[in-house]
């Protein structure tokens, strides 16, 4: 009788529980915004928040109530992801342009030494704080690749202690970016050829060399050569502004340790060249 009891009321409490949950399911609710999920359904699912909200969750919802009606935020999707959420909403499609991440530093093997033997924890991250990682250079790549395992789309190996990123696998999704402790990694355009400075070293001239034999030395003649006023020497180090910049090469052959290149990204290295590093 006891155990038939105890039964009873365990049912009694369940029976009510459950009463309970099914009538809060029904007056909490949260309405489902059909058009945000089907805008998330044709976004690539990378959340890396390239596009400036919280994933491909925050940015659909944010296109579906009206928070912005720029359909060309995401560059891991490109114009195609653009061109499909336009006809979800009926907004213009935006245009996307093609972009490539690309790792600003020449600091490998044979261009610098290290200073240190580390055996801790193989991530830059950790690496950096420990007087700024092992290389001579303290502010050049530190080559754990953290930046390998946060990319989502393969494009990043580590070259002769150096990250290389394939441009043809990048998607743009700025994961990489976010991760790099040193700040070496920036976005450029992937069809066209633009001046870039493979160097972040900030000492002057003749610290930087002894630290890596690529170094930017200040020396102004690129600042000098550029007719389009689109490098500056901050810092003891030169810095492009890709929006100037028309890719003459200029500033490159009046370099004279040639830390400055004139890239094009998707031409510039071929997936097979980067695998055969």
């Amino acid at each position: 009788m006891e155990i038939l009891t105890a039964v009873i009321i365990v049912s009694v409490i369940g029976l009510i529980a459950g009463l309970g949950l099914a009538i809060a399911s029904k007056v909490m609710a949260v309405p489902v915004d059909e058009k945000a999920e089907e805008i998330q359904e044709v976004l690539p699912g990378a959340n890396c928040g390239a596009c400036g909200f919280s994933g491909c969750s925050g940015y659909a919802a944010a296109l579906s109530q009206g928070k912005t009606t720029d359909t060309g935020l995401c560059a891991p999707g490109g114009a195609e992801v653009s061109e499909a959420v336009a006809k979800i909403t009926g907004l213009a499609a935006g245009s996307v342009t093609p972009m490539a991440a690309v790792v600003l530093c020449q600091g490998n093997k044979h261009n610098t030494d290290t200073k240190l033997n580390y055996m801790g924890v193989k991530s830059c991250t950790m690496a950096n704080q420990l007087f700024g990682g092992p290389k001579d250079c303290i502010y050049g790549c530190i080559g754990f690749g953290d930046c390998v395992e946060v990319c989502p789309y393969e494009a990043i190996h580590i070259c002769d202690g150096v990250a290389r990123i394939n441009p043809l696998a990048c998607r743009a999704c700025k994961m990489c970016i976010k991760t790099c402790p040193k700040g070496l990694i920036e976005l450029m355009p992937l069809h066209e050829a633009k001046a870039a400075v493979l160097c972040n070293n900030h000492e002057k001239g003749a610290v930087a060399r002894k630290q890596c034999k690529a170094a930017c030395i200040g020396c102004m003649r690129c600042v000098k050569a550029c007719e389009y006023d689109a490098v500056k020497v901050e810092n003891f180090c030169a810095k492009v502004d890709f929006e100037k910049c028309i890719g003459c090469g200029k500033c490159h052959e009046v370099c004279p340790v040639k830390c400055i290149d004139v890239i094009e990204p998707g031409k510039k290295i071929t997936a097979a060249e980067v695998k055969a590093k």
